[in-house]
C-alpha cells in the first residue's frame, strides 16, 4: 500500500522503516535533507516538497501520515497538505496532538471532502522492532481502508495470552491497535495513556528513591542498609507484581549507572499529562496520583533528587528524551 510520511524524526523515520519492512511503498518528506537521504537508503522515495510528496502518490485515496510535534508546525503542515489534496484523500496525524484540535480539524476538512484520522502512537524509539500500540480515531471507512498500514505498525499478538472477552469483540486489539471512536478519540485515549504513564513512572521513581536513601546519614547507624538498587530492580523483573517495561528500562539504566550520576533530574512533560488533568477537571473525576505526578515534574525543574533522576532515565529509555541543558 502507498503512504506518504511527513516528519522523519525518532518515530516518524522508524514508522516508515517498519512499513517498508512489511512491503508498503513509502514516500517521505522532512525539512532535513539528511533525514530524507537516510530514509532513501532504506528504500523510501524522498520528496523535496510537500507538493512533490503528494504528487508522488498515485494510488487513491492518497494517505499522508504526519508525525510532527503538536502545535503550530503540525497545524501548518496539515493546512498545507489540505491545499494539495482532493476529496476522499486521507490525512493522518500520528503525533501527540490535543484531541479537541483533532475534532476541529476533522470538521474543517470534511467540508472539502478530505478525511482525517488521529492516531495515538505508543512505542517510542523501540517501535521499529517492538511495534507501535495504536489508538485510532476517525470515520470507519477511512480507518478500514488503512487497516493494512495499522496492522503492519502494530506489534501483533506475540506471546501475550488474550483476555477472555465477549464474543464478537474487536480482534484488532489483540494485535495492538484499536479503532477507539470518531475523530479525536484516538488521541484522547493516548492522552490518558500518557497520564497513567506519568503516575506509574512517579511510583517507581519514589520507590527507588526510598531504597537509595536507606543508607542516609540522617538515619541511625543500625537502621541503615547499603542496598544494591540495580539488583533490586533486576530481581523485581522476575515474578513480582510490579513487572513492566518501565521497570525493564529502569533496571537497564541502573545497571549502567547505579547512582544515575549521568542525569540531573530535570524532567520535562510532553503536555499530555496536563491535558489529562484538564480532562479530569472537566469530567469532575478525581485524579490525585496523575495530578501529583505532573506537579512533581514541574518541581523537578527547581530542585533534583534521585527520584527525578530515575524519571529522567526512564524517559530517555522509552522515548529517547534528552534532558534540557
Amino acid at each position: 500500500m502507498q503512504i506518504g510520511i511527513i516528519g522523519l524524526g525518532r518515530m516518524g523515520g522508524n514508522i516508515a522503516r517498519r512499513l517498508m519492512r512489511a512491503g508498503h511503498d513509502c514516500a517521505v518528506y522532512d525539512i532535513s535533507a539528511q533525514a530524507r537521504a537516510d530514509l532513501s537508503k532504506d528504500g523510501a522515495r524522498p520528496a523535496e516538497t510537500l507538493e512533490g510528496l503528494v504528487a508522488s502518490l498515485t494510488d487513491g485515496p492518497r494517505a499522508l501520515w504526519v508525525m510532527l510535534p503538536a502545535g503550530k508546525i503540525t497545524e501548518g503542515t496539515i493546512a498545507h497538505l489540505a491545499s494539495c489534496l482532493a476529496p476522499g484523500d486521507i490525512i493522518i496525524d500520528g503525533g501527540n496532538t490535543y484531541y479537541k484540535d483533532d475534532m476541529r480539524r476533522s470538521a474543517e476538512l470534511a467540508k472539502t471532502g478530505i478525511q482525517y484520522i488521529d492516531v495515538g502512537t505508543s512505542g517510542g524509539v523501540w517501535g521499529l522492532e517492538r511495534g507501535y500500540c495504536l489508538m485510532i480515531g476517525g470515520e470507519t471507512d477511512a480507518v478500514t481502508h488503512l487497516d493494512p498500514i495499522f496492522a503492519a505498525l502494530a506489534p501483533g499478538r506475540g506471546d501475550i495470552p488474550p483476555t477472555q472477552r465477549a464474543t464478537g469483540s474487536d480482534a484488532r486489539v489483540e494485535q495492538g491497535y484499536i479503532h477507539a471512536g470518531p475523530a479525536g478519540a484516538g488521541h484522547f485515549v493516548k492522552m490518558i495513556h500518557n497520564g497513567i504513564e506519568y503516575g506509574m513512572m512517579q511510583a517507581y521513581a519514589e520507590g527507588f528513591n526510598i531504597l537509595e536513601s536507606k543508607n542516609a546519614e540522617a538515619l541511625p547507624v543500625n537502621e541503615r542498609f547499603a542496598l544494591n538498587v540495580a539488583d533490586i530492580a533486576e530481581v523485581w523483573r522476575r515474578g513480582s507484581v510490579v513487572t513492566s517495561w518501565l521497570l525493564d528500562l529502569s533496571a537497564a539504566a541502573l545497571a549502567r549507572d547505579p547512582h544515575l550520576d549521568g542525569f540531573s533530574g530535570y524532567v520535562e512533560d510532553s503536555g499530555e499529562g496536563r491535558w489529562t488533568v484538564e480532562a479530569a477537571i472537566e469530567e469532575a473525576v478525581p485524579a490525585e496520583v496523575l495530578t501529583a505526578s505532573l506537579y512533581t515534574r514541574f518541581r523537578s525543574r527547581q530542585t533534583h533528587n534521585f527520584a527525578e533522576k530515575m524519571l529522567s532515565a526512564m524517559r530517555l529509555g522509552f522515548g529517547g528524551h534528552m534532558e534540557k541543558a
